[in-house]
């Protein structure tokens, strides 16, 4: 099965905070975890992806750069995006097709938005997908902290499908590139 790891939103300024926003949500855990997972992906030979936010510090600069902190594979295909959501005006889902992926493991930034939308167009567009519980942030919003929206993301994107692709949530420190998703069809 050909596999990839789709890091979402991880640049510096997005984890760091600005003058105007905070940081995220447990930044160092996140950062520590994008880098074991990075780890477990080379070791099942998946491909690593990095999606990058043209709005992050206006698309230049190092703070547009993936987190220093985070280990990028020579190897890794990028690719920059205006949406929300990393397939749309991107080539990614040319790129994962071309590669003949069929399982991702999503993780990144941010939780309520790039990360919702990324899992679910995963799944519409022939992907079974698993989301890292422990590898996507956000920050507190005006309606709910930012652990509460992890928890309810993760909560409601487990088994999220669509008929024949589905998302389930596991922890970092499990074997994410041997998925599971057979032992619930």
């Amino acid at each position: 099965m050909n596999q990839a790891l789709l890091v979402i939103d991880a640049q510096q300024e997005l984890i760091e905070g600005n003058g105007n926003e905070s940081s995220v949500f447990k930044k160092e855990e996140l950062l520590k975890n994008i880098n074991l997972v990075i780890e477990k992906a080379k070791e099942a030979e998946a491909l690593v992806v990095f999606v990058r936010d043209k709005d992050v510090s206006g698309g230049e600069g190092e703070g547009f750069q993936v987190h220093q902190k985070i280990k990028i594979p020579p190897t890794s295909m990028i690719f920059d995006k205006k949406a929300t959501n990393s397939f749309y005006g991107t080539g990614l889902l040319d790129y994962l097709r071309d590669h003949e992926i069929e399982y991702l493991v999503i993780m990144g930034c941010q939780t309520e938005y790039c990360i919702d939308s990324a899992v679910r167009t995963a799944t519409i567009n022939g992907f079974d997908v698993t989301l890292a519980a422990d590898g996507h942030s956000t920050r507190d919003s005006s309606v709910l902290t930012a652990e509460q929206i992890i928890g309810h993301h993760n909560k409601t994107l487990h088994g999220h499908y669509n008929v024949d692709n589905f998302a389930v949530v596991r922890k970092s420190e499990e074997d994410l590139f041997q998925p599971t998703h057979n032992n619930y069809r």
